[in-house]
């Protein structure tokens, strides 16, 4: 692995600044881990603190006060909450169906393939042909099933955080941009506002990147196989999952779609099921079974029993008791 390097600051060479002088404005593991997703993706990377850090770097960087974002309708909810904190300064945005054209008169069109958590695909030569720059978020694609700069897009837009990271370990984002000028404009704004991903993250990429096309191809085979097995239960209403034909993907649909105004889509709890929320997208473990050390700290938990831990006092579970063997 390339060695971390958690410096704030760099001495200066023959009384001036060198490479590295100040965190804020680049530090050498930040810089490694933007080479390497620079060149996954074919474009110049820059990492922001989180996903939707570099959403907000990216529009404030780009647009003006009264400018309209084409917004994706399925694109991940967060994205729309952001963009409607902008408004207050100046900033608007108009949702649309990515399967067809964006409006014609957006400064900027944003789109997801495939969306969250619908996983609608775009139709990427309408969005191409509109005369806005285009951003794609392929957070759930990753450079190993999409390269958006070779759809035509001006940006890649990722929440490193997920399929990346790969370990529910880190917070990151980061944006690809296909024109250097355009990436020496939003590094620019970086630097000025502060958006600068920590070394210590940009290390935990690092080490993500270099598994990412084996953690992507078994998670395609494992979720192959829970779409067959969902779409072959008698419970299951419809299964949302894409098939890749070539260069395209489709949703392959089971049955039927549920009305979100269909009283039956809002049966007693009891009847639907209930799987645990999983912290992130992308880890190494299933969010349903986990890691070896977290069954065995649950394990000691109930080894000590209730009655025992208030007697002694240990009501912390940061803290060991050793009075209870």
């Amino acid at each position: 692995m390339e060695p971390l390097d958690r410096s704030a600051i760099w001495p200066y060479v023959d009384g001036e600044p060198g490479a590295y002088y100040y965190q804020r404005y680049g530090h050498p593991t930040g810089a490694e881990a933007e080479r390497a997703l620079g060149a996954l993706e074919g474009g110049s990377a820059l990492l922001f603190p989180s996903g939707a850090a570099a959403t907000a770097a990216l529009v404030l960087a780009l647009l003006e006060p009264g400018d309209t974002i084409a917004l994706a309708r399925d694109a991940y909810y967060g994205t729309s909450v952001l963009f409607r904190e902008l408004e207050r300064w100046g900033l608007q945005f108009v949702e649309f169906d990515q399967t067809g054209a964006p409006p014609g008169d957006a400064d900027l069109v944003w789109i997801e393939s495939p969306s969250n958590p619908l996983l609608t695909v775009p139709d990427f030569d309408a969005a191409a042909a509109h005369p806005a720059p285009l951003v794609i978020d392929s957070t759930a694609s990753t450079p190993i099933y999409l390269r958006p700069l070779e759809r035509d897009a001006d940006f890649a837009v990722h929440s490193a955080t997920k399929y990346l990271g790969g370990h529910h370990d880190l917070l990151l984002g980061a944006v690809v941009c296909r024109d250097a000028q355009a990436a020496e404009r939003l590094r620019e704004f970086r630097t000025r506002t502060g958006i600068v991903a920590a070394p210590d993250a940009a290390w935990l990429l690092l080490r993500g990147l270099k598994t990412l096309e084996v953690r992507m191809r078994r998670h395609t085979e494992t979720a192959k196989e829970i779409a067959r097995r969902l779409g072959e239960h008698p419970g299951v209403e419809r299964v949302r999952y894409l098939v890749r034909r070539g260069r395209r993907s489709r949703r392959r649909p089971h049955r039927r779609d549920l009305d979100p105004h269909d009283p039956e889509c809002h049966e007693p709890r009891r009847r639907r099921l209930r799987p645990r929320d999983p912290p992130s997208l992308g880890g190494r473990p299933s969010p349903g079974k986990p890691d070896p050390a977290e069954r065995r700290a649950r394990r000691r938990r109930r080894s000590l029993g209730r009655p025992r831990r208030s007697a002694c006092g240990g009501c912390n579970p940061h803290v060991t008791c050793h009075r209870v063997r």
